[in-house]
């Protein structure tokens, strides 16, 4: 067989996006067919990576993979990666030499999360307000999930090249008389109010407890699905007070990376939350919000935003960049391993 280049990987690739909670893989067989998904695996569940992979993929299918491209959520630096919320500690010289790999490569998991919206399908987004996209112009993918996930992706030479990073962590602060109210009962970092602080699940809670506190009320509701669930159906005040300044606030920091990059090709908010809230987010709180950057206001009036409603969004990225490596400026200097 002939061994793959530096800008191709040996098929059967299985790809993967393994996060705190839950890991999702897919296999693909050649550049031409359609990921072919496996039953998403609790990390919790098994004690390594490899464990996993071998119960619940490799001994149920007649398929084995010669590579694998693996999203992550933590940094990646030399040969063992933790992962920021779970158990595992990945190794890929014990993939390679126990599950029968030839290449292994390790990415971020809002790299993948940009690839996906390199070229979305019209089905897996839907617009949140006016604009509209400029072809070949930078990008940006924020998700709002287990911390606050930011990307970019910039076109540069004929190629889409993907910029993680921790945008998650900018600096947030108040701006309105309701704002000021609220901020001295948010829980800080080490006297530090970072985006991540409010916008995810565990802010979601931060936020719910401020707007309670600041009501002089008691904060009744035990979590981030409570919360949520009963400011869709209106059932809880504070619980819709919260959830309309999440979109608020989340649209202060969609602009704030929107003008960093300058992406007229569009904003992308990714991950469950996104979804689960997208009634309030077609409110206009979040547009809004996004748009009030004077004395850029009427250049943010021509950005676009969406919400990726793709389930899979990481594996579609993924899978994107696995067909057709040479269309992604995709760093893989020390995130490459092979036999």
């Amino acid at each position: 067989m002939p061994n793959a280049s530096e800008h191709s990987f040996p098929f059967p690739i299985l790809i993967g996006d393994i996060g705190g909670t839950n890991a999702r893989f897919a296999l693909l067989t050649d550049a031409y067919g359609e990921p072919k998904q496996i039953a998403p695996i609790r990390t919790g569940d098994f004690a390594t990576i490899e464990e996993a992979m071998q119960k619940s993929i490799l001994d149920k299918t007649s398929v084995q993979p010669r590579s694998a491209i693996l999203a992550v959520a933590g940094p990646i630096k030399g040969d063992e990666i933790p992962l920021t919320n779970a158990g595992w500690v990945i190794r890929p010289k014990d993939m390679l030499a126990s599950l029968g790999l030839e290449d292994v490569l390790i990415i971020n998991d809002f790299e993948a999360q940009a690839l996906a919206i390199a070229a979305p399908a019209d089905q897996d987004v839907v617009q949140i307000g006016g604009g509209a996209v400029r072809p070949f112009h930078s990008r940006v993918v924020l998700g709002p999930g287990t911390g606050l996930g930011v990307a970019g992706l910039v076109y540069a030479q004929h190629t889409w090249i993907p910029v993680p990073g921790e945008g998650g962590h900018v600096d947030i602060g108040p701006r309105t008389e309701r704002d000021f109210r609220i901020w001295p009962f948010l829980e800080p970092i080490e006297g530090r109010m970072a985006g991540e602080q409010i916008l995810c699940g565990r802010g979601i809670m931060n936020l719910y407890r401020a707007v309670c506190a600041a009501n002089g009320e008691e904060a009744v509701l035990a979590d981030q699905a409570a919360v949520t669930t009963s400011a869709l159906s209106g059932a809880d005040a504070a619980a819709v007070e919260t959830v309309s300044l999440f979109a608020t606030y989340l649209g202060r920091v969609a602009g704030d990376m929107a003008l960093i990059f300058m992406a007229r090709g569009g904003v992308f908010l990714a991950g469950g939350i996104s979804q689960k809230i997208l009634p309030a987010l077609m409110k206009p709180e979040f547009r809004a919000a996004f748009e009030d950057k004077a004395p850029h206001s009427a250049l943010m009036r021509t950005i676009p935003t969406f919400a990726v409603i793709h389930p899979m969004a990481a594996l579609s990225g993924l899978a994107a960049f696995a067909r057709t490596p040479r269309d992604f400026g995709v760093a893989m200097e020390g995130r490459r391993w092979r036999r």
